[in-house]
């Protein structure tokens, strides 16, 4: 299925949770403060949003800490503008065990192979803890990257899917309809922090040769 197909999909589910008497609970894999921007706005009044912060592949340490700060800020101020609760959980942070899995792939460039492991595994998390703690639904918001193929994504989670059949994906490509320019705009009303590479110490050395930064 090509982009425009899940993001179809993703919109009729939407449809359908739309005509339910309650809201559903769907646990969102999320990442940084801009690309949870626009999702949040656009499911929160759909869902009930519980966000799972678990990207062990972030590296330094530090800027896992300054990431999910930053996302931290945004949810609390979303949830006074718009009168909702969005819980943010943070599992415990686990970069070594990453590290050694996409080593076999460090040298590949950004979106290969090494990028659909990392996907997967973040994925197969979340799928867990949403079948474990009984959510009706799981998503991500990394669709919403230019820099993300969202058909890989969506891929991954439907050949995830069939061992979690009480949780249910919902499909997505959070760029179309505008809702990357959306995610922009946000962000800098909210003067957000915008990391300048994706997260694993691979993409971060990867930032610092393209930006001729050495070590001291």
């Amino acid at each position: 299925m090509d982009a425009k197909g899940y993001y179809l999909m993703g919109e009729a589910e939407i449809e359908k949770v739309k005509l339910l008497p309650a809201k559903p609970r769907l646990l969102m894999h999320s990442c940084c403060g801009p690309c949870n921007s626009f999702p949040i706005e656009h499911l929160s009044p759909y869902f009930q949003l519980t966000l799972y912060f678990n990207n062990h592949n972030i590296y330094p340490y530090e800027e896992f800490v300054r990431r999910f700060e930053e996302l931290k800020r945004y949810v609390e101020v979303f949830e006074k503008e718009n009168d909702v609760k969005i819980e943010l959980i943070l599992p415990k942070y686990k970069d070594e065990t990453f590290d050694k899995v996409l080593a076999s792939r460090k040298d590949d460039r950004e979106g290969q192979q090494r990028c659909k492991m990392c996907y997967s595994m973040r994925m197969q998390e979340a799928f867990k803890y949403a079948a474990a703690h009984d959510f009706d639904y799981m998503t991500t918001v990394m669709t919403i990257s230019r820099q993300k193929d969202s058909v890989a994504i969506n891929t991954i989670a439907e050949r995830l899917q069939p061992q979690f059949p009480k949780v249910k994906y919902l499909y997505s490509n959070f760029k179309k309809n505008k809702g990357m320019d959306r995610s922009v705009q946000l962000s800098k009303i909210h003067n957000m922090y915008r990391q300048t590479y994706c997260g694993c110490i691979y993409s971060f050395e990867d930032m610092k040769n393209r930006k001729g930064i050495k070590e001291e």
